[in-house]
């Protein structure tokens, strides 16, 4: 008959078993450890000169910033050999993933500390653009103090002197570049605006309430009729209503009531624009042609039904002082040499550049419209300059 064995010798065999499996598992794990001990080490020198480079940081900043880095090491490894080709990126941003590439610019002046979220106290919706030289930099001022910190503001220096402005508060937010669409795509509203205009009584922020109730796309303010130089009836304010779009012009001016000078009409001096319609009419500036005589008359192509959408708000009101600052430069004309007055050389200068633009619109009108098979008989080009007498 068997013994039955005691419970000591049953836990000798387990316990023997146990420590041979402990000895070979640390056997193994020195193993591997001898072999990823330099990785380890360069892992550690990484780290050390991450640290002095970014001082300041703790160590497990450091590794939760490196987290989302071995996530993209995964994904590039599983994506590798695929090539990235977006056609719908803008241009030369083709390689690009669709989500990095940002659809629009802007101008806002930001910090270079904090949380970029927090840079901007105050986000202007409207931008304010004037043409300008020093000498009348008190109407400027005055100008200006009439658009509130809603308004970016924009200095185009035709004379070169820029850092004399310094002198103003307002002219160290203010921006001196020019407005591609890209660029102001944030802003609501454009205003594109001459340097002699008389603005007291003139509100900004009405002005814009008025033009958004109107659904106007392409505007300016009325002109008070003792205004220098008042040439358009459109543009004259007018004293029984808050906003006009058409209007009775001298006989021969208007080939059709619906067309410009008698409506689709602004004139290119206190023009205000939408962001759309901006963005049309930046691809109609010619950029030989300096003065913009001419652009007016097409203004009505960038806007869905114009004749309607174009328009003078009457409710808010400026004075055009005609002070000639431009027409007075003298340099680089040249015109002493054959005896034409500096003004005078700008003047001849504004009407040619007026046919030239209405030349190339027309033959651009007409190849597009022949191109379509559509006739151009009986197409209206606009009003001839030749019919202009100021």
């Amino acid at each position: 008959m068997r013994v039955p064995l005691k419970s000591g010798n049953v836990r000798i065999p387990n316990e023997t078993m146990r420590l041979i499996i402990t000895t070979f598992g640390g056997v193994i794990f020195g193993f591997f450890l001898g072999i990823i001990s330099p990785k380890l080490s360069s892992t550690k020198i990484n780290l050390t000169y991450i640290e002095s480079k970014y001082h300041g940081l703790s160590t497990q900043a450091l590794f939760d910033a490196l987290n989302p880095l071995k996530a993209n090491k995964v994904g590039s490894n599983k994506a590798k050999g695929a090539k990235i080709w977006t056609p719908t990126n803008p241009k030369g941003a083709e390689t690009l993933p669709p989500g990095i590439v940002s659809s629009r610019s802007d101008i806002y002046p930001r910090r270079l500390w904090g949380h970029p979220d927090e840079d901007l106290t105050i986000k202007p919706k409207y931008l304010v653009a004037f043409t300008v030289g020093y000498n009348q930099k008190d109407n400027i001022d005055a100008a200006v103090k009439k658009f509130s910190n809603n308004f970016t503001i924009v200095l185009f220096h035709y004379d070169g002197v820029t850092s004399e402005w310094d002198e103003f508060e307002w002219s160290k937010r203010a921006i001196h570049r020019f407005l591609h669409p890209d660029i102001v795509a944030p802003y609501d509203y454009i205003f594109i605006w001459d340097e002699d205009l008389g603005v007291e009584h003139f509100n900004a922020e009405e002005y814009i309430k008025i033009v958004r109730k109107h659904g106007l796309e392409i505007s300016q303010p009325g002109l008070d009729p003792d205004s220098i130089g008042l040439t358009w009836a459109m543009t004259m304010k007018r004293n029984d209503t808050e906003i006009h779009t058409r209007t009775q012009e001298r006989t021969g001016w208007c080939t059709d009531l619906h067309l410009p000078p008698c409506a689709a009409f602004v004139e290119i001096m206190a023009t205000v624009f939408s962001r759309n319609a901006w963005r049309c009419v930046w691809h109609m500036i010619q950029n030989d042609l300096v003065h913009g005589w001419g652009l007016d008359f097409y203004l009505r192509r960038c806007v869905e039904t114009p004749h309607e959408k174009i328009g003078v708000v009457d409710a808010q009101w400026i004075v055009h002082q005609g002070i000639p600052s431009l027409r007075n430069q003298t340099f680089s004309m040249g015109q002493e040499d054959i005896g034409l007055a500096p003004w005078k050389g700008v003047r001849e200068r504004c009407k040619k550049e007026w046919s030239m633009f209405q030349n190339r619109m027309t033959d651009a009108e007409k190849a597009y419209y022949e191109s379509m098979g559509i006739s151009t008989t009986d197409i209206t080009y606009g009003m001839d300059p030749s019919d202009f007498r100021r």
